[in-house]
């Protein structure tokens, strides 16, 4: 299993960040972990195969290609796993005042 570590971002930024924005990142990291853990379950199987393709070298390439697999469809929305948790989880954020959401539209 692989650590997700978080981006460090400048403390300015991370100030700015709003709450729906965290919560996207949030559902995206967790839609990644989904994709892992399914690749994982998938990789358990045995076809017999071991004895040829059964290296530790080669369990490490697969692990850190499944990773970047997971990363890539997550970022990528392929899946909309992170955009149905988003889209649940919105509910229960607390609503933005008119004075945050006409800032952020200004600078964006």
């Amino acid at each position: 299993m692989s650590v997700i570590l978080p981006t460090m971002p400048s403390l300015d930024a991370k100030a700015q960040t709003s709450e729906r924005e965290k919560l996207h990142a949030t559902a995206k990291q967790f839609e990644a972990i989904f994709v892992r853990q399914m690749l994982a379950a998938a990789r358990k199987t045995d076809f017999g195969g071991d004895a040829v393709f059964g290296s530790q070298a080669m369990d490490t390439f697969r692990q850190l290609q499944d990773e970047h697999f997971a990363d890539v469809t997550a970022d990528s929305g392929m899946l909309g796993l992170a955009t149905i948790i988003e889209a649940q989880m919105a509910r229960y954020l607390p609503a933005e005042t008119a004075t945050a959401t006409q800032s952020g539209k200004a600078k964006g």
